[in-house]
């Protein structure tokens, strides 16, 4: 009688321990899954905020290209008048030369 219940305890106890074991191991899994989750999400917003920082930087690019042609196209213009003035001709055959 005391071996039976000896036994009966003992399967008793590795059956719970798998049990728990199995349960450990769902825990472990749910909170591996979890954390991938948080990374990609993660991941995910960084990549937004990268091409956000892309779009402005090539904004600005673009802005600072069209500041830098207006002020050439002023350049051009003030030198054709300072030549037309010199040679005593007009602006626009300053421009050809």
């Amino acid at each position: 009688m005391r071996k039976t219940a000896l036994i009966a305890a003992s399967l008793a106890a590795t059956v719970a321990l798998a049990a728990c074991s199995e349960q450990t191991q769902k825990s472990a899994e749910n909170a591996a899954d979890s954390a991938s989750k948080d990374v990609q999400a993660a991941a995910s917003a960084a990549g937004d905020v990268a091409k956000e920082g892309a779009a402005a930087v090539e904004s600005a690019a673009d802005k600072a290209a069209a500041a830098s042609d207006r002020m050439g196209a002023k350049v051009e213009e003030h030198r054709a008048r300072i030549e037309a003035d010199a040679q005593n001709e007009s602006v626009d055959q300053a421009k050809r030369d």
